[in-house]
């Protein structure tokens, strides 16, 4: 997993609220188990048309989205069924930030196994990225895990929580395997004393 320390990237908003799995990626992609390859089913029923055509109406067709790599959406990002394939296809596409008022339990925790950082913001504060954002169609954040904050620079700074062990885990690259294998010597010792 990419460590997450400091990312500046380019923000795409997304005003719709109680965004699903389904429909960040829809159950038909859902067959294959590796974690790479989804970026083009990201959004597939509403970034494409029947005969598989980009609307153009759809906020990542938009060529002000081109190279975003940080997600602003309304409350209830995520809810929806269980789906780790939803964070596999957010961080193929190239997003390493998504930050909602709220975020579906499952999906939050999913993010971090992916090296994807999840943000609350207040709705006050997101609206305030929605506002800027819509000023500036190169508009950028600086996302900074060690200090908490976002920025864009232009006086936006918001400050945000997030567990300690996720923190670390994420400041290190660390999934629940490689936190795991940090005890390699214990578990072989511990292993080695059963027999």
């Amino acid at each position: 997993m990419r460590a997450f320390t400091k990312h500046q990237g380019k923000v795409v908003t997304m005003d719709r609220a109680d965004v699903d799995t389904d429909q960040i990626i829809p159950k038909d992609f859902l067959k294959r188990i590796q974690r790479t390859g989804f970026e083009d089913c990201l959004f597939y029923s509403w970034r494409f048309d029947d005969e598989g055509q980009p609307r153009s109406n759809f906020e990542l067709n938009q060529p002000k989205a081109a190279g975003a790599s940080v997600l602003v959406a309304r409350r209830n990002f995520g809810c929806g069924s269980s789906r780790e394939h939803a964070v596999w296809a957010l961080e193929n596409y190239g997003f390493r930030v998504v930050i909602a008022p709220s975020l579906a339990d499952i999906f939050y925790n999913n993010c971090f196994k992916n090296g994807v950082l999840p943000v609350y913001l207040s709705e006050e504060q997101v609206e305030q990225i929605f506002v800027a954002a819509s000023q500036n169609d190169d508009y950028a954040l600086t996302v900074d895990l060690h200090e908490q904050t976002v920025s864009d620079g232009a006086g936006i700074e918001f400050s945000f929580e997030v567990e300690a062990a996720r923190r670390d885990c994420l400041l290190q690259g660390l999934d629940e395997i490689a936190v795991t294998l940090q005890h390699e010597e214990k578990i072989a010792a511990f292993e080695a004393s059963c027999d």
